[in-house]
């Protein structure tokens, strides 16, 4: 019971079992093997106790109360793609939340979700039904954990933030209550929940959301830059993809070398999008060929949507840009001879920056760039690839800023707590203070985690 607070008792995983709906798997049991693995192969060393496959409220309620009287570690799972594999807690319990994946679009154009469902889930629901949220583009990743981090998105410069659009959330607390998060009821527990990190509060197992109709047309766009391009192109890139109308939201890829993939979408016909393409390739002095196209919806969502493995091996990290960059050269130089490292740059602005930096408790509205450095292991050494990117980090905190995604939370990262929650962090340690005294939700990166 790595963690178990003094005077704990050893789970009764018998009693536990026998009051679950859904499965209790333990070491030796039959898909026990792949239940406990987590979406980073990295990590397949964490050996969790027990995986309870949780399909009513009711069944995380018993979890966490056995979490409490044993001190066994404890930690909720949606689509498991936890960068540093929190969500799959080594010799603890992982409350499955993936039998919880009913998705619902409501005549009123608000959907309920389920906190196991992924977003390959909700998608379909949305396009069946003629509605639009924004969300990620990877399809296996869960709602929870998108929702709870922010939720940048392919749309985020026209329609926000995931977690701008969440309206309620029921939450199982670690005292074992089943709350409703609202504006209007829970307002602290509901205003931590939109960008304050998952596993921090409570286990969440449902979600209700506001839509809005699916827009009938989109143009998505793709331009690459060759070798060397890297500097000219974010130097112009970054300050246009901050004017540019909310219509158009971009992401910039570079590479080693200095070739940049520069991929989007814009909610507007091609012909405006191809002005405003043509003003960044004036800056950048380059005569990169421009791909698009005018979609509908659905199939925007397949060309934005990145084919993953089931599983990866990979290390990941992040900076937030609060300003615009004083020497490009420099960031792109971030991955100069670190063969394995992309850099994945989002623009930030629009309809991420309506609400203020203390409305929800995400905190890097007005910041200017997400950036995260980014590497699959493949053929190179765990050992390279994690020293590479957190090399790269480094560099970029000195260069752009601290700030830190709470999504993609780098174990290295000494600094992680107070650039990813930044002056909103006082507040969060009260909320979880208030609605887990005990501790119980403790992980290595939780909001609680260093204090007393």
């Amino acid at each position: 019971m790595a963690g178990a607070a003094p005077g704990a008792r050893p789970p009764r995983w018998a009693r536990l079992r026998a009051r679950l709906s859904g499965a209790l798997l333990l070491p030796g049991d039959d898909g026990y093997d792949t239940a406990r693995l987590p979406y980073n192969s990295l990590y397949d060393h964490h050996l969790p106790a027990a995986v309870a496959r949780c399909a009513r409220p009711e069944d995380v309620q018993h979890c966490l109360e056995e979490a409490r009287r044993s001190g066994v570690r404890v930690a909720a799972r949606s689509g498991g793609h936890s960068y540093a594999a929190h969500s799959t807690p080594h010799e603890g319990l992982v409350v499955d939340l993936a039998p919880m994946s009913r998705v619902e679009v409501r005549p009123d154009g608000t959907i309920a979700v389920g906190a196991g469902a992924r977003l390959r889930d909700i998608y379909a629901a949305l396009t069946a039904a003629g509605r639009c949220l924004p969300l990620g583009n990877c399809p296996s990743v869960g709602i929870s954990g998108l929702t709870l981090g922010g939720g940048f998105n392919w749309l985020e410069r026209t329609f926000g933030l995931t977690c701008d659009r969440l309206r309620s959330a029921r939450v199982v607390t670690a005292d074992g209550r089943l709350l409703t998060a609202s504006p209007d009821r829970e307002p602290d527990l509901f205003w931590a929940l939109r960008g304050g990190g998952g596993g921090n509060f409570g286990v969440v197992t449902s979600f209700e959301f506001a839509t809005v109709p699916a827009p009938e047309l989109l143009t998505v766009f793709r331009v690459r830059f060759p070798a060397g391009a890297a500097a000219d192109v974010l130097g112009a890139w970054q300050p246009w993809g901050a004017a540019v109308p909310e219509a158009v939201s971009s992401t910039c890829v570079v590479l080693p070398d200095g070739s940049v993939d520069l991929t989007g979408c814009a909610v507007a016909p091609a012909a405006a999008l191809r002005a405003e393409v043509a003003r960044l390739l004036a800056d950048v002095g380059a005569r990169a060929p421009l791909e698009d196209a005018e979609v509908d919806y659905p199939t925007a969502i397949g060309v934005m949507s990145v084919d993953q493995l089931p599983r990866d091996a990979f290390r990941g990290s992040s900076r937030i840009a609060d300003r615009s960059w004083t020497d490009p050269a420099a960031v792109a130089g971030t991955l100069r001879g670190r063969e394995g490292v992309l850099l994945i740059a989002n623009a930030l602005g629009g309809a991420v920056d309506r609400p203020s930096p203390t409305d929800t408790a995400y905190p890097h509205r007005g910041a200017v760039t997400s950036l995260q450095p980014f590497a699959q292991v493949g053929a190179l050494p765990a050992e390279r690839v994690t020293r590479e990117v957190d090399e790269v980090q480094r560099e970029l905190a000195r260069l752009v800023g601290t700030g830190t995604y709470v999504n993609y939370l780098d174990p290295l990262q000494e600094d992680w707590a107070a650039t990813a929650y930044r002056h909103n962090l006082p507040r969060l340690r009260r909320v979880a203070r208030r609605y887990d005294p005990d501790r119980v939700l403790l992980f290595p990166q939780s909001v609680q985690a260093g204090t007393r």
